[in-house]
């Protein structure tokens, strides 16, 4: 995990892998297979929001991928509007496709990098992030991120995030990579284990749930919540 910043793979990088993998990735199973507890951590955040926002109209679902995280959300808060950001065009074609079967709302896809991206201020009640806020790199951006998303949230509206993580704690963040190790080689062996860490080293720079709870308490959020965490991955928010 030493790789510098500007040696992470770009945004273009990134797009080009993920062009590719739209079928894995529209299977909660095989897109998410590295991720521990992915169907738990799932369960919880739109679990979470539908608690937080149960009369919530209005969806925005950053680094969307296939859809998964939304359509969890459309089965606890049906005929929601939906907003789907991402990169990946081919993913958010397969995201646009699947959620309109299963929405009567409106369906709004927008391709692009979320730093980027124009979205209406005081505008959504629930914004979703599943495994995507690990590509911001310097610590102005995250802020930059989670300040435009607290924007774009109306009061009271909900931030869930779903995400790889590290831990500030050198000595802990080692005991818990080793035990990432150990989980990648119980499903798929060394070779499988060694590929997965090569990827996450060259794209991803992942900050932990402290950083992300006090960048939420920076920008505005009044209230911060950690739903689950087991290893190198948790689920988390706040609430306007």
């Amino acid at each position: 995990m030493s790789t510098n910043l500007h040696q992470k793979s770009t945004n273009e990088e990134i797009r080009e892998r993920f062009d590719k993998d739209v079928e894995r990735f529209a299977n909660l199973g095989t897109g998410q297979q590295s991720t521990i507890d992915a169907p738990v951590s799932l369960e919880l955040i739109t679990d979470a929001a539908r608690a937080v926002n149960p009369k919530a109209e209005n969806l925005l679902d950053i680094g969307c991928g296939a859809g998964n995280y939304t359509l969890k959300m459309l089965h606890k808060l049906p005929n929601l509007n939906c907003t789907l950001v991402d990169l990946s065009q081919p993913m958010l074609d397969r995201a646009k496709a699947r959620v309109q079967e299963a929405t009567n709302g409106s369906i709004e896809s927008m391709r692009g990098d979320i730093r980027e991206i124009a979205l209406p201020e005081n505008h959504y009640n629930i914004v979703l992030a599943g495994a995507v806020l690990h590509h911001l790199r310097e610590e102005q951006d995250w802020e930059f991120v989670f300040s435009k998303l607290y924007k774009s949230l109306k009061p009271g509206g909900s931030f869930w995030i779903s995400d790889l993580i590290i831990h500030n704690s050198k000595e802990i963040n080692q005991l818990f990579w080793s035990k990432y190790s150990e989980y990648l080689v119980s499903i798929g062996g060394e070779n499988y284990k060694n590929n997965v860490l090569a990827y996450i080293e060259k794209e991803d720079s992942s900050r932990s749930v402290t950083f992300q709870l006090d960048m939420m308490r920076k920008v505005g959020f009044r209230e911060v919540e950690i739903l689950h965490k087991n290893i190198a991955f948790a689920a988390f928010g706040g609430i306007k």
